[in-house]
C-alpha cells in the first residue's frame, strides 16, 4: 500500500461526521496524513482541467466551501487529534478530480448516501468504486465496534491484495480477521465472461497460500472461518451485521474498461451494515 494520504470526502452530509472522523481513525491507523476534500462543480468561465487547491491552513479555496471545511477539519481533529490535516477544493465534476487524487492516496474514505431519485449506481461511492484507484472505504450502516474483520473471499485473482489489506487492518484495529467464502450472488455469469472465472482448487490453493504468509506476517490476528448460512446475498448481509470492517476484492479489469462491479461486490457495498473496503487486484 502506498504511503500517501488519506483522502476523504466532505460533503455536509448528515452521515458526514462520521465519514470524517473514520477516515481520521485510518489515517492515524496508517501513520499517513489526512486530506479533507470537496470537489465543486466549474464556475461559470473556468478552464477545462480541475486544479487541486490544497490549503494546509485553510485560509484559500472557494468561500462557499470554507465553512464545511472547518467543521469537517473539528470533528476529525477530535477522533485523531494527532493527525496532521490538509483541506481544500477540488474543482470539476466530483468522480472524475477524485480518482486524480486516489492515485497517490493510501486510502479514499466516501459516505454511502446518494441524491433522492437516483439508482444506487447513481452515487458517489457507485461512481468512485468503478474507478478510484486503489482502496476504496465506504462508511455505511452500523459497525460493530468489537467485531471482527470480515474478510469476502469470492475468487482467486483478487484474493491476495484482499487478504493483506484485511490483516493490516485487523491488526491495526485489534481485531480477529473472519474470512468467508462466497459464490456468485446472481446466477448470471459474473461480468467478462467464463475467461475469468476461477475452479474451486485454484481459489482453495491462492487461499492457503496467501493466509499462510500472511498469519506468519501478523501473528497478533487471529484468523477464523465463518461458513455462509443460506444464498450468498443473505449470508454477505448477515456476516457484515456483527462486522465492524467488510473487506472485498475488485478485478481492477473493472476499472480499465468502466464495466460494473460484479455482483458480490455490488451487494457488499449497498447493503453490507457496515463500512466497506473495496480493494484493487
Amino acid at each position: 500500500m502506498t504511503k500517501g494520504p488519506v483522502v476523504v470526502v466532505v460533503d455536509g452530509s448528515p452521515s458526514n461526521p462520521a465519514v470524517v472522523e473514520a477516515a481520521a481513525r485510518e489515517a492515524e491507523r496508517l501513520g499517513v496524513g489526512l486530506e479533507l476534500t470537496q470537489a465543486v462543480g466549474w464556475p461559470s468561465g473556468a478552464g477545462r482541467f480541475a486544479v487541486p487547491s490544497w490549503e494546509t491552513d485553510g485560509t484559500g479555496g472557494h468561500a462557499s466551501t470554507r465553512g464545511v471545511l472547518a467543521e469537517a477539519e473539528r470533528y476529525a481533529r477530535g477522533a485523531a487529534p494527532r493527525v496532521r490535516i490538509a483541506r481544500g477544493v477540488l474543482v470539476g465534476e466530483p468522480g472524475t478530480v477524485l480518482e486524480g487524487e486516489s492515485r497517490t492516496a493510501s486510502l479514499t474514505v466516501v459516505g454511502s448516501e446518494r441524491a433522492r431519485g437516483t439508482r444506487r449506481e447513481g452515487s458517489l461511492a457507485g461512481r468512485l468504486s468503478a474507478c478510484v484507484s486503489g482502496p476504496l472505504l465506504v462508511v455505511r450502516g452500523r459497525p460493530n465496534p468489537v467485531g471482527p474483520v470480515l474478510l469476502v473471499v469470492h475468487g482467486a485473482s483478487t484474493l491476495r491484495g484482499a487478504a493483506e489489506f484485511a490483516f493490516a487492518e485487523a491488526s491495526a484495529r485489534g481485531a480477529d480477521l473472519v474470512t468467508t467464502r462466497l459464490r456468485n450472488i446472481s446466477a448470471a455469469r459474473p461480468y467478462g465472461g467464463s475467461a475469468q472465472a476461477t475452479t474451486q482448487d485454484e481459489e482453495d490453493l491462492a487461499l492457503a497460500e496467501a493466509l499462510s504468509e500472511l498469519r506468519e506476517r501478523y501473528p497478533d490476528v487471529t484468523l477464523r472461518s465463518r461458513r455462509p448460512r443460506g444464498g450468498s446475498r443473505r449470508a454477505l448481509v448477515e456476516a457484515g451485521a456483527d462486522s465492524q470492517l467488510l473487506v472485498v476484492g475488485v478485478r481492477d479489469r473493472y476499472r480499465f474498461a468502466r464495466l460494473p462491479l460484479d455482483p458480490v461486490c455490488r451487494t457488499a457495498l449497498h447493503e453490507a451494515d457496515c463500512p466497506v473496503a473495496l480493494v484493487r487486484c
